[in-house]
Formats: structure tokens, sequence, C-alpha cells
């Protein structure tokens, strides 16, 4: 039986359907990455999920229970890391861990949890002293206290420099590794296709893809070259010269739609080379999870 369940689920606020008949469902051991530009639906599915909001039509399971109905019991067994807020600015970092332990039968040790995430150094440290990142560390240290089997983690990395990105990913690996089932949502599109063995991409209330990051990224798209140059390039010359459109999508990052086949990378770099100009960053045939994300949100 899936950990986490979602049987063709409807949210709606009055007039306003942000979830639209979605399903899909999460394992032991599984790291899901929930995706989507803001509005398409994922706070009001995770919140259902949380046992915060009743679904309108359709049901969610965590664990076999009703979020709503069984709120006290699932509670002790799932882990929450909100993105910001909640916690009273006054409080030690410590003194936090210490609290919201007190709350669980056998909770980890505050302690060891500081070390964990990263912030021994910073224990005695106030809650509104904390930089962002140290807050994001702090929180999902919270969500880990309880010694839950399912966690949501709402952007995780927000906000936290490449080291405290670094001890992020390590926790979450370490709880794939144990068992758990980890339901994360996040904009970070490069840290999601690191850290998630599945990627459900949502868009205007609908699942608009559903598998794993290497699923998508090698899914048939637009055929397209990606590369990296001064910026300012004569596109209509280069674009003679490839036969295909060039586009500069941001300054000194430059789009080709076409093939990238072998003759015409060396069309692209002869070109370049006749100009004495340098080439960076080259990407041909696969995809990033970015470019699935984009297109897929952008047509639907």
């Amino acid at each position: 039986m899936a950990v986490i369940e979602v049987d063709d689920l409807v949210v709606r606020y009055g007039p306003v359907t942000a979830v639209d008949r979605i399903t899909f469902s999460a394992d032991r051991g599984q790291v899901v990455a929930l995706l989507g530009p803001n509005g398409a639906g994922k706070t009001s599915t995770i919140e259902t999920l949380e046992g915060y909001r009743r679904p309108t039509e359709g049901h969610v399971r965590v664990l076999g229970l009703d979020p709503v109905a069984d709120h006290d019991r699932l509670t002790r067994s799932i882990g929450v890391m909100l993105q910001g807020g909640g916690i009273y600015p006054g409080i030690r970092a410590h003194e936090v861990l210490t609290l919201f332990a007190a709350f669980h039968p056998e909770p980890e040790d505050p302690d060891v949890l500081l070390e964990r995430v990263g912030l021994t150094h910073r224990r005695r440290a106030l809650w509104r002293t904390l930089s962002g990142g140290e807050q994001q560390r702090l929180a999902l240290a919270i969500a880990l206290v309880g010694r839950p089997e399912v966690f949501f983690l709402d952007e995780p990395t927000a906000g936290i420099d490449a080291t405290g990105r670094q001890v992020v990913r390590q926790v979450i690996d370490e709880l794939r590794a144990g068992g758990a089932c980890v339901l994360v949502t996040t904009h970070d599109l490069h840290e999601a296709e690191r850290i998630a063995d599945r990627v459900v991409i949502v868009d205007r209330g609908h699942i608009v893809a559903d598998g794993s990051p290497g699923e998508l990224m090698e899914a048939p798209g637009s055929p397209e070259i990606h590369f990296g140059a001064p910026a300012g390039l004569d596109t209509a010359s280069l674009a003679a010269a490839l036969g295909a459109p060039v586009e500069e999508v941001t300054p000194g990052e430059y789009l080709v739609r076409a093939e990238g086949s072998p003759a015409t990378v060396a069309s692209l770099t002869a070109w370049l080379a006749e100009r004495d100009l340098p080439l960076a960053d080259l990407r041909a045939g696969r995809q990033r999870l970015e470019d699935v994300f984009l297109r897929l949100t952008s047509e639907s």
C-alpha cells in the first residue's frame, strides 16, 4: 500500500477550482517532488494531505489514515516543514527543539538534531537573529524531531547557501535510506532534479507530467541546442549559417531550435571560431527538468 494516496482530488474555493481531479501516490523510501508554477494547486494539495483542508471531491490517505477524520493519530507520524513563520521570534534554537520534542513520546535528541542540520554553534541564538537559511535548517530539524514516517517539506532549500543545501540534501538522502516517504515542493528545478526519485508537475489544477526525472528529461520535446557566448551576437547571421532559428533568451544565453546533430554543433562552433568568440555551456539533445517544466506549463 502506498504511504501517500491522492485519488481524483478536487479542491474548490467558491467558484474557483484550485485542484481538478489529480491522482498520484508515493511510497516508503521515496522522495517525490511536487512542482508547479504559483497558483498551480500545490499548496492546496499539501494542505489537504496534512489535514488542514477538506477535499471538495475525491479522497486522500496518508499511512492509510484520513488526514481530517484521523488528524490526531496522523500528526504523530508526519513531519511538516513550513517555508517560514510559525515560530516565536524570541525563542532560542535549542529551546524550540526541546519544546517540540516534548510533544512526542520518543523524540530525537535536540542536540543531535542541531548537529545534523549544522546549527550546533547557533544553539543559543534567538530565532529572529538566525539568517533565512539557518531558519530553514532549524525548521527542517523541527520536522525531524518526532521521528515521523512521512515528511512534507515546503521549499526546503529556499534562501539557503551552498553549504546549507548540501546539509539538506544529505538529510533527505538519510530519510530516503531510512524508509521515510518525503513529499517536497520547490521552485528550484535543479534541486528537484538532484534529490527526487519521482516528479509530479501540476499546472492549473491538473497533473501535466508524472515520472522520474530521467524519464521526464528523456521524453520527446522540441529539438534544441543551448549555449553560452558573449551577449549581443548577430543571431540573424548565425541562424543563416545554421539554417535554424536562433534566440538570445537572456543576455549571453542562446537557444537554437534545431536537432543537436554533430553537423549543426560543428557549424555553430565554426561560426564562433571565425569571429574569435568563446563558447560556454553547450548543451544539445537531453533536456533539463527546467526545460520540460517550462514547456509543459506554458502549453497547458
